[in-house]
């Protein structure tokens, strides 16, 4: 069956919001200088500190994942998540690098909840391991990465990039039971994805963190760049099981190429 008009509106946006994500140039309106310019300004030792954060960040991610989104729960509530988000950012942004170190995971857990209630409106069934997994994958479309295939879409790239470490890992978690594969996340199935996603994660980390830790913008710093990441993960998790919906509905050939065409 062919995409409807409504359908081809809904891919057309979602293409809009996964190939042009436009996170680096909210967050340079938002405090006024580049985020280049900013992410120069940080501090030594501060990307490798981010680094690892952003890695904690995703591991504590990976198991309210695994442990917790099979869970029902409603529709999307994005100012609801936007709120949560926000307070934290404030306090993380008070705090400095420590805070948002220490801030950055609880926040990745909100977005992630985030995530999952719109996984959850575009039909994702997140009793499945793979669907909760998803979830996570949508932290990996916020950048672009060096990487990409130039003749590809920034987003399918990502995609079959992470595709085969999605299916390891959910193979690994059915081998050992969810209690035992969320105790155990050391394994290399589960590193790789983590890893792939912590990649591409990255950069949007090191611009917030840029824009976060400006002297002069403090706790309001911090809860208007939560605010505007937030908002970015939301809108790509809608973008991204928009499409997936789409594929099931239509194929997945049918949709690329009108995802092409949008």
């Amino acid at each position: 069956m062919p995409l409807s008009s409504l359908d081809l509106e809904a891919l057309a946006r979602a293409r809009r919001a996964l190939e042009h994500p436009g996170l680096a140039i909210r967050i340079a309106d938002a405090v006024g200088t580049p985020v280049e310019a900013l992410v120069r300004r940080l501090p030594d030792g501060a990307q490798a500190a981010l680094g690892a954060g952003t890695r904690k960040a995703l591991d504590a991610a990976l198991g309210v994942a695994l442990r917790t989104l099979d869970r029902r729960g409603g529709g999307p509530s994005d100012w609801l998540h936007r709120g949560v988000a926000v307070a934290s950012g404030a306090l993380g942004g008070a705090a400095g690098l420590p805070g948002l170190l220490v801030e950055l995971p609880f926040s990745l857990t909100v977005m992630l909840r985030a995530i999952a209630a719109h996984a959850r409106a575009q039909g994702e069934d997140l009793t499945e391991v793979a669907a909760r997994l998803e979830c996570l994958t949508v932290f990996a479309y916020g950048s672009r990465s060096p990487d990409d295939d130039a003749a590809e879409s920034a987003y399918f790239a990502a995609r079959v990039a992470l595709a085969r470490a999605v299916s390891q890992a959910a193979e690994y978690v059915a081998e050992r039971g969810i209690a035992g594969a969320a105790a155990e996340r050391g394994a290399p199935a589960v590193v790789q994805l983590v890893a792939r996603i912590a990649q591409r994660l990255g950069a949007a980390v090191s611009d917030k963190a840029a824009a976060q830790l400006l002297p002069v913008l403090g706790a309001a710093g911090g809860a208007a760049v939560n605010a505007l990441f937030m908002s970015h993960y939301q809108e790509t998790a809608w973008a991204h099981f928009t499409v997936r919906r789409l594929e099931r509905a239509h194929g997945a050939e049918a949709v690329r190429a009108a995802y092409r065409a949008a």
